[in-house]
């Protein structure tokens, strides 16, 4: 092989190494957030959960291998209305002293029609584990990333709201969940 062709051909395999690596491993930074909306008597509201921790593992050029593991305690739940702060972790909503934690763990990758990325996993809360789908955006940033992840769930599916509680047209059946997570390097 002529020596020039084979300093090039070094070259370019060097330079390819870094485009080859696997799939990175986060934790959550400061600043990230995790909620939910919802709607009262016609009226939207937001909560966010206080303690929330999450092992991401993520490369957008190699969805395989990504995958998603959250647990969110979910007595830490807060909207800004006392009475429905109050509330949330008694049994007639999460039941949070039977119920601790609710759990999310990905079983694959995706992308939807128009090109985005979506994530299947199931969640666990309130005891039931039903599949859940998020959609995904992920920003590579210096030191880390930023990944947003957005999607919608039926309350009702895992027994979320009991009583008076159950009545749809008092508190809608579908929650968004969001979150926006700055991710570190482990």
């Amino acid at each position: 092989m002529n020596p020039t062709i084979r300093r090039l051909s070094v070259l370019g395999l060097a330079l390819a190494l870094p485009l080859a690596a696997s799939a990175a491993d986060y934790k959550v930074g400061p600043g990230s957030t995790l909620g939910f909306s919802g709607k009262f008597q016609g009226q939207q509201f937001d909560g966010t959960f206080g303690k929330f921790d999450a092992a991401i593992t993520y490369d957008p050029a190699d969805l395989a291998k990504a995958k998603f593991d959250v647990t969110v305690d979910v007595a830490t739940a807060k909207t800004g209305d006392g009475d429905r702060d109050n509330a949330l972790p008694t049994a007639d909503f999460f039941d949070a002293s039977k119920f601790p934690k609710a759990h999310y763990v990905t079983t694959g990758f995706s992308k939807d029609v128009q090109g985005n990325v979506v994530a299947d996993g199931n969640l666990t809360l309130h005891g039931v584990t039903k599949p859940v789908v998020l959609k995904v955006v992920f920003n590579p940033a210096a030191g880390g990333a930023r990944l947003s992840v957005t999607g919608t769930l039926k309350r009702l599916d895992f027994g979320v709201g009991s009583g008076d509680y159950k009545d749809t047209s008092t508190i809608a059946d579908p929650v968004l969940v969001n979150g926006t997570l700055n991710l570190l390097p482990k």
